[in-house]
């Protein structure tokens, strides 16, 4: 076990539509905790990520679930970053069309998807450090790409999708972009989660979307695989038992195709309510691994902790084709 601690003191205020978390107090102690090993389970037999001239999306695209942690991921020297920069060369074996983002915290009561030229960054969270506000992630919008989306999803008996002509990229989809393809040359397009909508719901929500992957378009769940910011342990020097618990479930339950269990997590899943208090950071999970289509197989691409409660796990669904 190797651990890494910073001293941070801030007041830290996460926003999300709808809704905001509040963790009183200063961070005294950031931990951040790898195990084994494989905090970065490489496949070293996958591409770059580039064009190759004449061959660009001949292979059907895997679909991915990131864990995105705090804004700080952004700047803070972490594991999860370091993963994040990799991701693309490690585990995208093309480089996408467009990228189909679903975060955490864009939360709506029916489906929407941003149909914009050109994204905006979005700096939805106060009490950072500056620099934080002067990131911008410019990649441009495909006005089509959210067509494409609301048919699929309209097809499938999404009766409502709106289309949202103004809306830019939250910090859950622009963070782990800025580190994953930070050039911004790849068109990107946000989809909104329904949190007051169930684990089936989301899985089926990714199952329409399911021909994407075979387009050449990378569709991307952006959460936290825990998610609890009043359960932070600012004193642990390893992870948290109930945390640990639930990360294992998560990764076991993946691995042997029990997808069943992880569509209803609330009610299988050891410590669901304290892992996730809220589901926003789940069902993106739930929306990429439906996306994959029919009978995928999980691959664990990152895993490590931070503050002893908080998994960062990361996910890549590798699926068939559409349902």
């Amino acid at each position: 076990m190797r651990v890494w601690g910073v001293v941070v003191e801030r007041f830290l205020h996460v926003r999300s539509v709808g809704r905001s978390y509040l963790l009183q107090g200063s961070l005294r102690r950031f931990t951040h905790l790898k195990e084994g090993g494989e905090a970065l389970e490489e496949n070293s037999g996958r591409g770059r990520g580039a064009r190759v001239e004449g061959e660009e999306n001949k292979r059907q695209m895997s679909t991915y679930y990131v864990s995105h942690g705090s804004p700080m991921l952004a700047s803070e020297d972490t594991p999860a970053r370091d993963f994040l920069k990799q991701f693309a060369a490690l585990h995208v074996p093309e480089r996408p069309k467009a990228i189909l983002a679903i975060s955490a915290h864009w939360d709506t009561n029916v489906p929407a998807v941003t149909a914009v030229s050109k994204n905006s960054t979005i700096h939805d969270f106060y009490g950072f450090p500056s620099e934080l506000y002067q990131l911008q992630y410019p990649a441009p919008g495909m006005p089509e790409l959210a067509r494409r989306v609301k048919e699929l999803l309209v097809n499938a008996g999404f009766q409502t999708v709106v289309e949202d002509k103004k809306r830019g990229l939250d910090h859950g989809a622009w963070v782990p972009l800025l580190l994953a393809y930070p050039d911004a040359d790849i068109p990107v397009v946000q989809l909104s989660i329904q949190s007051c909508k169930d684990g089936a719901y989301h899985y089926k929500l990714g199952q329409a979307l399911a021909p994407l992957k075979d387009e050449g378009f990378l569709v991307l769940g952006s959460g936290s695989a825990t998610h609890n910011l009043r359960q932070f342990d600012f004193s642990a020097t390893g992870i948290v038992p109930w945390a640990k618990e639930f990360d294992d479930w998560l990764y076991e339950s993946l691995n042997n195709n029990r997808h069943e269990e992880v569509i209803n997590w609330l009610t299988k899943a050891p410590h669901a309510r304290k892992a996730h208090p809220s589901p926003d950071h789940f069902v993106p999970l739930l929306v990429a691994l439906g996306a994959a289509g029919e009978k995928p197989t999980t691959e664990r691409i990152h895993s490590s902790f931070q503050m002893g409660t908080f998994s960062m796990a990361s996910f890549a669904f590798h699926g068939t084709g559409p349902k």
